[in-house]
């Protein structure tokens, strides 16, 4: 079995300052853990994990952005970006915000079985000023490099925080947000391009309906009362399907806005 992680830490020395890192590892064992936020470059950043090879892809921008892909088994090859024929491909060369291709967002490690891929989508921001870049380029550009890398004849996982509840059972309060940031027609249809393309959510796989959630606004008691959303994911090649036994999120492990998710594969 390999268990794999994905956990948006909202600033890996921030979680390692309130010492909930090593509990987190301790408990779960992953055999792969990837990162999302890291905010750092790895000379910054200290962690106590023997036996795990470190993959880093961080922002050129100090303190902002950042994935990493930290594993046991040291991967065949490590892929930092988006590569140049998709940049091209979908025009993913940047906005008011500057370019993303600059912001550590995806990170690719290839195994003897599969790929893993991470990623930290571009927020669309709460004028939905960076919903052309998520709609026209980014999202689009990030499926093509995932059927991209299926065609090397693997088949591929990825995860992270991909900032969309997919459907309303996805946030605990469809209505008001509608329309807003992370729930809009344009990334919700991102989203379920990933599923006609084969592609597997795999919590949805054993849980159905409300209530599981990934990240909560540190305002009103929102993750004491569970009022979330689900913005983080694991999604696997169709191929895959039946090597899926668990999908989690782990409501119960802090240091960060976001909980860590889980898959385990039987492979």
């Amino acid at each position: 079995m390999t268990k794999i992680y994905s956990w948006n830490v909202n600033g890996i020395r921030a979680v390692l300052k309130k010492e909930l890192w090593q509990p987190f590892i301790d408990k779960e064992q992953p055999d792969i853990i990837c990162l999302q936020e890291t905010k750092a470059k790895p000379e910054q950043v200290t962690l106590d994990l023997p036996g795990y090879t470190q993959a880093w892809f961080s922002a050129e921008k100090p303190g902002y952005s950042g994935t990493a892909i930290f594993s046991r088994q040291a991967p065949l090859q490590v892929i930092n970006g988006f590569p140049d024929d998709i940049i091209t491909d979908f025009n993913v060369t940047g906005d008011m915000y500057g370019d993303p291709n600059l912001e550590g967002r995806v990170i690719a490690a290839e195994f003897d079985k599969f790929w893993v891929v991470t990623v930290y989508t571009p927020n669309a921001k709460d004028d939905l000023s960076r919903i052309p870049l998520r709609h026209k380029s980014w999202d689009p550009a990030f499926l093509a490099y995932c059927k991209q890398l299926e065609n090397t004849g693997k088949p591929v996982v990825f995860c992270g925080d991909l900032n969309v509840a997919h459907t309303k059972d996805d946030l605990a309060n469809p209505k008001p947000n509608r329309g807003k940031k992370g729930f809009t027609a344009e990334e919700r249809g991102g989203f379920q391009a990933f599923l006609d393309a084969d592609f597997i959510d795999t919590l949805r796989l054993f849980k159905q309906g409300n209530g599981f959630y990934t990240w909560w606004s540190h305002f009103a008691r929102a993750r004491e009362r569970n009022v979330g959303w689900r913005i983080d994911y694991f999604l696997v090649s169709s191929s895959l399907k039946d090597k899926v036994k668990a999908a989690g999120i782990h409501a119960d492990v802090f240091g960060s806005d976001h909980c860590p998710v889980s898959v385990t594969l039987d492979v």
